[in-house]
């Protein structure tokens, strides 16, 4: 199978590279791309089958290992692990291997950020103000304490 996947993709290329010797005889160029056309799909065709069987293999393979774990599994009394998509950890243990945020991810983040900097400024300046105002409030008491004593 090898052997004929490598022959139709070279054979195109060396039929080329004769057509463009000196002195080879170019007459036919419609032919030509025809019959290029129809060896690039057939090759297309052969690697479509190739992968197709591998895939059967793969799955057949598959299936026979299913097959001797569930044996096991039947002859020692072990129950088969389900694997939950919910259960798994959203994030994985290793932070290469997590799922890259999307633009509006972040951009959710940022401004979650930005109103817990606006949230720590603005009571911040509440407290300032307040103390302010009790500072006030008690130089009026004393001021209007004095001007009632005198």
């Amino acid at each position: 199978m090898a052997a004929f996947v490598a022959k139709q993709m070279m054979g195109s290329q060396l039929k080329a590279v004769k057509g463009q010797l000196p002195g080879a005889g170019g007459g036919d160029d419609d032919g030509d791309k025809e019959k290029e056309e129809e060896a690039e799909r057939e090759r297309l065709e052969a690697i479509a089958e190739a992968e197709e069987r591998r895939k059967e293999k793969h799955r057949k393979m598959e299936e026979e290992r299913e097959q001797l774990r569930q044996g096991i599994r039947d002859k020692y009394n072990i129950k088969k692990k389900v694997v939950e998509e919910a259960a798994m950890p959203a994030e994985p243990d290793n932070p290469l291997m997590r799922k890259k945020k999307t633009p509006e991810e972040l951009a959710r983040e940022a401004e979650l950020a930005d109103q817990d900097e606006f949230t720590k400024l603005k009571n911040s300046l509440e407290t300032q103000v307040n103390e302010i105002k009790q500072q006030i409030e008690e130089k009026m008491r004393s001021i209007h304490g004095k001007c009632v004593l005198q």
